[in-house]
């Protein structure tokens, strides 16, 4: 009888043709996806390049996704994504993506079924870690890395520890998977899970769709995780149905599997949460927010944390017939052009516009100061990102503040941090 293996394990143990892999030991596994962006392709493909191969191990597991500086903000970003368009064109890689087509990745792969339960994934952004919200094991590396494996089509990995967080209760109003993930950065720290996997379970999922897994995935990486997984149930089956590229496989953990520790969370004690300068450790409620009375010039609403469908929708159910403060800028960013469209047809659109908002197409713009939102001297943002690093949407003397949509949506229209009941 095979030893027990936590959900990760037992995707490795697979990916490495073994019965049995255990944290700590190192393997070398075959890798399903392999992606970059137009920050970090250019570098893995003049890796890739140097290594003197003519075609890449697998021309549809080669993602390439230009949505960091596009649409392209100056010369050195135009230059930046024609080194990915060539490269798709010269390969023929499956996947083509560019401006009118493309989304941020890590909302993109899942809408396209590129990704899917039981894959292993690496991407050269730290956000990959989104993807195990479908049961996927899926973590970030270096450009380098991703270069080398663009051409093997495996890679070298130290099996993570794994922390075991069990949620259970439901969420008051107001209250979502983004006040989940901050709550437990704030209670471990920005290093409290480093190179471990971030394993969630309990109750609290019964009913939590794919769009707030997603979000809950992508920020493990906030506290250090090596990856964020949700073991696969009748909701990411649906979800993945008739949709996946390829056939899912569909893993969970053993009842006695080993794990460093246990983390447990009631999800009916949660208020909102307010991450304050300058990490996301540093966290808040809502209310004590309310008393420091933080007045904001922008707000950004958006990327791959924040930018799927049900965050518009949060946004237009708080805007619905008020408007944006006057010494605000609220900016939207849907993560893909599939949102665009349904957001148009759901009256999403028409709602934030009417408002005063500002609605983007698909990009990372603001949220890395990219493009598209930078913040000046002295001004304060409260975000939907997920990161509220010094310098990291502008000027370094900025605040940035990380809280959920419908936070976000409401402080557009106070003019300052405040929350949607005192609307």
């Amino acid at each position: 009888m095979s030893k027990p293996m936590t959900i990760t394990e037992k995707i490795f143990a697979h990916h490495c043709t073994k019965d049995f892999v255990e944290a700590g030991e190192l393997v070398e596994a075959k890798i399903d996806i392999a992606l970059a962006n137009d920050i970090t392709g250019p570098i893995a493909i003049e890796v890739f390049e140097k290594i003197g191969l003519k075609s890449v191990f697998d021309k549809s597991r080669v993602v390439l996704v230009p949505d960091h500086f596009t649409p392209n903000k100056d010369i050195k970003s135009a230059q930046q994504a024609k080194i990915l368009r060539e490269f798709v064109k010269k390969q023929n890689l499956t996947h083509k993506f560019d401006v009118g087509t493309m989304g941020i990745e890590h909302a993109l792969l899942p809408e396209k079924g590129i990704v899917t339960a039981g894959d292993l994934i690496i991407g050269a952004d730290s956000h990959t870690c989104t993807y195990g919200a479908l049961g996927a094991f899926s973590t970030g590396v270096g450009s380098t890395d991703l270069g080398c494996a663009m051409a093997s089509g495996s890679t070298w990995f130290k099996i993570p520890q794994t922390i075991k967080v069990i949620v259970n209760g439901s969420f008051k109003k107001y209250v979502t998977s983004k006040d989940l993930i901050l709550h437990l950065i704030g209670k471990i720290g920005v290093d409290g899970a480093l190179y471990k996997t971030v394993e969630f379970c309990g109750t609290t999922f019964k009913t939590m769709s794919m769009d707030q897994r997603f979000t809950l995935c992508n920020m493990v990486i906030e506290a250090g995780a090596k990856n964020g997984i949700i073991e696969p149930d009748e909701i990411t089956f649906n979800y993945l149905k008739n949709r996946s590229l390829r056939e899912p496989l569909f893993f969970e953990s053993d009842k006695n599997a080993a794990y460093e520790k246990i983390i447990e969370i009631n999800a009916s004690e949660i208020e909102p949460v307010i991450a304050y300068p300058h990490l996301p450790e540093n966290t808040h409620t809502i209310n004590e927010a309310k008393k420091d009375n933080i007045k904001i010039d922008q707000v950004v609403i958006g990327s791959c944390t924040n930018g799927r469908l049900e965050d518009m929708k949060m946004t237009a159910e708080v805007l619905k017939g008020r408007k944006v403060h006057p010494n605000v800028r609220l900016l939207v960013f849907p993560a893909t052009q599939d949102i665009v469209l349904k957001s148009i047809e759901l009256g999403y659109y028409q709602t934030i516009i009417e408002a005063g908002g500002a609605v983007s197409t698909p990009t990372c713009g603001p949220c890395l100061g990219g493009h598209c939102g930078i913040l000046a001297q002295n001004e304060v943002c409260i975000s939907t990102t997920n990161r509220n690093f010094v310098g990291r949407m502008g000027h370094i003397d900025s605040k940035i503040y990380l809280a959920n949509p419908y936070i976000a949506s409401a402080s557009a229209v106070l003019g300052r941090i405040g929350s949607v009941e005192e609307l």
